[in-house]
């Protein structure tokens, strides 16, 4: 793998940091997209390294052209942008919110794979992050759910369609990212505790966990149009 290229959007924090960190170790390079130049440097930083790193606005058609002529060919992408819009009971989730949710997830995700392809190798591979919100039944997520729904239902048709790219997913449970910082700490405290109880792994997940899973997914040239769900078994108990 020591000469493949993998580009992360979504890669200054979280589970698309510690994707970064992993396939370094494996040896490929790595360049880091996001919106914040200032928490890009921090990330390029973090990782230490040979570690490019490229602003882009995923919602923003015309950053995603740029972004991605700017990069140049590459082997491998991983799309890891998330939205905590669409939370919330059915009977009261605001539609305009759970709008939000998909152009903050699904749009993004569906235009980068999209600019992607003209300098994608044509054998290398996408591996789109969705969420168990996609497949367990959990009171009080359906907005976010159908967003998350919906990234992971690309994969399959689009494996299908772009071959011989592979087209993977993964689906975390409950993570400790940056990405539950809009809960006060008490509750984000109680919330994971209360599912560390039901998880049958017995704790919460860590991004390292779904790196992982990601780097399985780009380096096993015999992985093609699957979601792993990486959640402790979370689903189970869902």
């Amino acid at each position: 793998m020591s000469s493949q290229h993998a580009v992360i959007v979504g890669g200054s924090s979280g589970i698309g940091l510690a994707t970064a960190r992993h396939l370094m170790a494996l040896g490929l390079a790595v360049t880091i997209a996001g919106r914040s130049e200032p928490r890009l440097q921090a990330a390029r930083q973090a990782l230490g390294g040979d570690v490019s790193a490229v602003v882009i606005d995923a919602a923003d058609g015309g950053s995603v052209q740029r972004a991605f002529a700017q990069i140049g060919t590459f082997d491998h992408l991983v799309l890891a942008l998330g939205s905590s819009r669409g939370l919330g009971p059915f009977a009261t989730i605001d539609p305009a919110d759970m709008r939000l949710g998909f152009e903050e997830k699904v749009f993004p995700h569906f235009a980068c794979a999209q600019a992607a392809m003209p300098h994608l190798r044509k054998d290398g591979s996408i591996v789109f992050v969705a969420a168990v919100s996609a497949h367990a039944a959990v009171p009080g997520t359906s907005g976010i759910g159908a967003a998350n729904a919906a990234v992971a239902a690309l994969v399959p048709t689009l494996a299908a369609e772009l071959r011989p790219l592979r087209v993977n997913g993964v689906s975390p449970g409950l993570v400790d990212t940056p990405w539950w910082d809009f809960l006060p700490q008490e509750q984000k405290t109680t919330l994971f505790a209360q599912y560390v109880a039901r998880t049958p792994v017995g704790r919460i997940g860590r991004p390292e966990d779904v790196a992982q899973a990601i780097a399985f997914l780009i380096c096993s040239d015999f992985m093609d149009g699957v979601v792993i769900v990486c959640d402790g078994g979370l689903r189970l108990a869902a």
